[in-house]
């Protein structure tokens, strides 16, 4: 049976550093401000469509 060595597994992951700012700012940050930028573009939609 093969078994593929390239792809990742469990046991070699690593868990998130909070002492690396390029760590957090892709897991915690960019998700943060990518939500919040979808709740602003969704309120400046509905409420173009009310004036109109």
């Amino acid at each position: 049976m093969q078994i593929p060595t390239d792809i990742p597994k469990p046991q070699n992951n690593s868990p998130i550093d909070p002492s690396s700012p390029l760590e957090l700012i892709i897991f915690i940050a960019l998700p943060i401000l990518l939500i919040v930028v979808y709740f602003v573009n969704r309120k400046r939609v509905r409420d173009k469509r009310k004036k109109k």
